[in-house]
C-alpha cells in the first residue's frame, strides 16, 4: 500500500469543483477554492499521483448515439470460479453495450448496465452474449427508464481525512 493522502478542505474543494466540471481551468479553479493557480496546479497533480484523481471521462447521450433503451442485465455464473470469471469479465467489458460491470455479493454475481437500439436488441444482446455462455446461470433484465446524476463523492466527513491508496482488486480505470 501507498503512503496516506491527507485531504483538506480545499483538496476537498477542488474534488467537489471537478466532479462537476472536469473542464473547469486551473485559473478559474484556483479563484474558487481561494488559492493561485500554481498552487492548485500541484495540489490537482498531488491528487492525481497520489491515486484520488483516477481520470477524467467524457459522458454521451446514449439516446443520441443511436442506443436509446438502456437496462440492467442480474447475471449469476455458475460455478463461480476464477477460471470462468476472468474470461466472462473481458468478454462483458469489450462488448459495444457495455457501459458498466458491477460484481456484487449476493445471490446475483454481476450486475451489468447496457445500452441497446430497442428490445430486440436487448433480447439478441441477452441470448447471444449472455445465456449462450456455459457459466452463465441465469440472466434477469431490468428496463431503465430515467437515471440523475448525483453529487459528487466526498469523504465520509468534512474534516480532514486520510485516505489509504486503493486495493489490488480496485478495477482500472483509464483517462488522464
Amino acid at each position: 500500500m501507498a503512503d496516506s493522502v491527507v485531504l483538506d478542505p480545499v483538496d476537498l474543494d477542488i474534488l467537489r469543483l471537478l466532479q462537476n466540471d472536469a473542464r473547469t481551468t486551473y485559473r478559474d479553479l484556483a479563484a474558487q477554492v481561494g488559492v493561485a493557480p500554481s498552487t492548485c496546479l500541484d495540489r490537482v497533480t498531488r491528487l492525481r499521483r497520489s491515486g484520488v484523481i483516477l481520470g477524467h471521462q467524457l459522458r454521451l447521450d446514449p439516446a443520441r448515439m443511436g442506443r436509446g433503451l438502456e437496462a440492467l442485465l442480474s447475471v449469476q455464473v455458475r460455478p463461480h470460479r476464477r477460471e470462468l470469471i476472468g474470461p466472462f469479465v473481458e468478454r462483458v467489458r469489450a462488448l459495444p453495450e457495455s457501459r458498466a460491470l458491477f460484481h456484487l455479493a449476493g445471490p446475483d454475481d454481476y450486475l451489468v448496465h447496457v445500452a441497446v437500439t430497442g428490445t430486440a436488441d436487448l433480447q439478441r444482446l441477452v441470448i447471444d452474449e449472455f445465456t449462450s455462455r456455459r457459466e452463465v446461470a441465469r440472466v434477469e433484465t431490468r428496463l431503465i427508464f430515467q437515471q440523475w446524476e448525483c453529487g459528487p463523492l466526498l469523504p465520509p466527513s468534512s474534516t480532514p481525512v486520510s485516505t489509504s491508496a486503493s486495493s489490488p482488486l480496485s478495477p482500472s480505470v483509464s483517462g488522464g
